[in-house]
Formats: structure tokens, sequence, C-alpha cells
């Protein structure tokens, strides 16, 4: 007999009680990968802000976003970085959030920003916008996909988020004018 995560998850609860079961329920579906978002600041990470469930698709690595109502309304710039860390580093005498991140992921060593359909970094993600509505920011929760990139290329990488918008140039700003940065997530390696 085939076991269903479910049945899998019942079973664990027989045999340990809760804490399995809240940890099972945590766990993707088959082929996906669910990376757990965290607000950073220049003291490391913080409270939570929900998640993305990766998963390869026709058109490329399909992003859903759920996220709290945490992140400001408006556009953020959105990357996948090099380094598999969310830890704030110092930079020039001051700590920076999540700078342990790296900079964009750039397999190819392009040094060029230019969106996520450009010949620039894979790791340019599309806009993630979040909604404003009469009492405020709302939850975010959709769908984003990242054309040239697969889960193999995001294991063992950070998702990040910006403060502000990304124009996917380097002019008038240099990485698209994204700002400091507000979220991470680490995909985990395998």
């Amino acid at each position: 007999m085939k076991k269903t995560p479910a049945l899998a998850a019942l079973a664990l609860v027989a045999a340990f009680g809760t804490t399995a079961l809240t940890q099972t329920a945590s766990l993707a579906q088959e082929g996906e990968v669910v990376v757990e978002m965290h607000l950073v600041s220049a003291k490391g990470m913080g409270d939570p802000l929900g998640t993305i469930t990766l998963k390869d698709g026709m058109s490329g690595l399909n992003l859903a976003v759920n996220f709290a109502n945490t992140l400001s309304p408006g556009p953020h710039g959105f990357h996948l970085h090099e380094n598999g860390s969310c830890e704030a580093v110092e930079k020039d005498g001051q700590m920076v959030a999540a700078l342990a991140a790296g900079g964009h992921y750039d397999p190819n060593s392009s040094a060029s920003h230019q969106g996520p359909s450009g010949e620039g970094h894979l790791g340019d993600l599309p806009i993630l916008f979040v909604q404003i509505d009469e009492d405020g920011a709302t939850a975010t929760k959709h769908t984003l996909v990242a054309p040239r990139l697969t889960l193999a290329d995001a294991r063992g990488r950070a998702f990040v988020i910006h403060q502000n918008g990304d124009n996917f140039r380097d002019d008038p700003k240099p990485l698209g004018g994204g700002g400091a940065r507000v979220a991470c997530g680490v995909v985990p390696a395998s």
C-alpha cells in the first residue's frame, strides 16, 4: 500500500505526538521546496514574514508567495542572491542586513542587471508588489515566475527582498535602486 503524506503524518502523531504533525504539515509537496522568509535588520534575522513555495514549471521557476502584511505597500526589488545566508555582516564599520547573502546570483559573470527576462543576472526576479487597501497593506499571495531559473539553481542560495522597487538598470542608482535589504530566506541545499 502506498503511503500518502497525510497517512504518514497520522502515523507520526500516533508514534510521537502533535509535534510531529506540526513539523510534517510544513513539508512541501513532492517536487516543491518551501522557503521561510524573515524580516532582516542590522541586528540579524527578525520576525517571520511568510513563505515562498518553489516549483519548476513549464515557463521557469514558479515562486508562490504567501506573506503576512508586514512589508510596506508598493513595489519591492526581489532577487535570488548567491549565498545561502541571511546574516548581517559588517561593511565600512556598520552592520548591514543580510549582507552575507552576497550579490545577485550571476553564475555567468554578466555583471549586468537586466531583469528576469534579460541576459544579465540570473537572480533578477520579477518585482514583488504589496497591495494596499483602506486598512493598510494586505497579505501578499500570488505566484511569480523566474523564466531563466530552475529549482536546482536556487538550492543553497537566499531570496532577498529590498525596501524599494527595482528598475532593472544601474541608472540612476546601482542594482535598480532597490535599497536596503528588508527580508531574506535561505533555500535548503537539498
